[in-house]
């Protein structure tokens, strides 16, 4: 009985780490070292190509802190390697990127269960491999993103990937905004609408042009926008009206205070299921992250937002999972091959390594004829994995990081930072429960 892994990043690895720790072998298949990438400098796996930050350890009041303690207690390769080569950060956990890189290869080089074969593939795993999982990330070879775009259907897998900003509902000053549809279609308060006076929108667009933003890498250049989509500040610089007459016009929107239509508007989109988090419609953006929380705190209604995720506009590849993928990761027109790490839309270091980290367990489990239940969705990989492959909107999906807006609500009583430590709370009792009867399943 083997188990393919494609791709040796941060998901590859710790999927074929739990494989080979569940006692099955692995072919781990990398193709650098045959095929360089734009952005790697190394043929080590789990080469670190940005920050060396896993960002904040916090167990206790951060979400990133939770997923890595829930996955430190899941025998994590990742997590082992980063704990044993951090450096000093203040509250976060950031790693020597060598000999991090250096110690996750040593352990699976080692492994007397993984098989590294260095090559490219150019299609999608051949049936006869049987389980499969493709963990090749933003960075995914033109061949194989060719193959798994024609098994799919999607129009595009790379492609410049317009991230709107979210914000956490509960920090959306709802006196100042209001649910409603245009012209009152659908439900007819399908959106939360934050309304400008005429000052007020000239200040938001001088702020806007004002905004430093970043550039574009060198090997993203020549990859083209997705459906023609623009930066705000872009639009922005084509005149002082474009706005208000493209994603922020207010036709078909009466303030319920004044009782007149606002002079522009801008909407915010349920973003996933429980209604905890709502996207900035059309606010796709390249300003730069501080920049971005400035602005966008000048807009009515988002004096106080609290951001789960700012904007951005970068390459990318990820499949739309909520639609293509099944709760355990598996791709629904072949169940022969798993998706894993940042092609299934979840952003960051540490998440992708725990969707792999599932997705390793997942097919383990299927190799062994046994059912594996999900995690909770009220731990972090849950919430995570319920996110990606479900609980977010298809139409609207982009990458995400691991954020408290995933999980269901808790007791609305409870605020502040006692709040966030009620979600950790409750998450590492669900997981351990949920860990405990994989153990005793394994």
């Amino acid at each position: 009985m083997t188990i393919h892994v494609i791709g040796g990043g941060l998901a590859g690895s710790e999927a074929s780490w739990q494989i080979a720790e569940a006692g099955i072998d692995v072919v781990l298949h990398e193709m650098r070292g045959v095929r360089e990438t734009e952005a790697h400098k190394t043929d080590r796996l789990a080469e670190l190509v940005c920050s060396n930050s896993f960002r904040s350890d916090d167990a206790e009041y951060n979400a990133v802190g939770l997923l890595h303690e829930e996955m430190r207690r899941s025998n994590s390769l990742i997590l082992a390697c980063g704990d044993a080569h951090k450096v000093p950060a203040g509250g976060a956990l950031a790693v020597d990127r060598d000999g991090f890189a250096d110690a996750v290869t040593a352990k699976l080089e080692a492994h007397p269960r993984v098989t590294i074969v260095r090559e490219e593939l150019t299609g999608l795993p051949p049936k006869d491999w049987g389980s499969t999982i493709i963990a090749t990330g933003p960075l995914t070879a033109p061949a194989l993103a060719e193959a798994i775009r024609a098994e799919t259907g999607v129009d595009a897998l790379a492609f410049f990937d317009a991230i709107a900003p979210i914000v956490y509902r509960e920090s959306i000053n709802m006196e100042r905004a209001w649910f409603q549809s245009r012209y009152d279609k659908g439900d007819g308060s399908d959106y939360i609408n934050c309304p400008f006076e005429k000052d007020e929108y000239l200040r938001f667009i001088a702020a806007l042009l004002a905004g430093e933003s970043t550039d574009f890498k060198d090997w993203e250049k020549d990859t083209p926008y997705f459906e023609g989509c623009l930066p705000i500040e872009v639009m922005a610089s084509r005149g002082v009206d474009t706005l208000r007459y493209g994603p922020m016009k207010p036709v078909g929107l009466t303030d319920p205070r004044t009782g007149r239509r606002p002079y522009a508007v801008l909407q915010l989109r349920q973003d996933n299921k429980l209604g905890t988090l709502y996207n900035l419609v059309g606010f796709q953006t390249k300003l730069r992250y501080g920049a971005q929380a400035d602005v966008f705190r000048t807009i009515p209604g988002l004096e106080n937002a609290e951001f789960a995720r700012l904007g951005g506009l970068h390459r990318n590849t990820f499949l739309n999972s909520p639609r293509l993928l099944d709760a355990t990761l598996r791709l629904k027109s072949r169940p022969d091959i798993r998706f894993a790490g940042q092609i299934t839309g979840c952003e960051g270091y540490v998440e992708s390594a725990a969707v792999g980290l599932l997705a390793g367990r997942f097919a383990v489990a299927d190799a062994r004829g046994v059912a594996l239940a999900t995690p909770p969705v009220t731990t972090a990989m849950g919430a995570l994995l319920s996110h990606i492959t479900g609980g977010a909107d298809a139409t609207t999906f982009q990458p995400m990081n691991v954020n408290f807006g995933l999980f269901p609500p808790i007791d609305d009583k409870i605020r502040g930072r006692e709040r966030k430590r009620a979600y950790t709370a409750r998450a590492l009792t669900d997981f351990d429960g949920w860990i405990g009867a994989v153990r005793e399943a394994a």
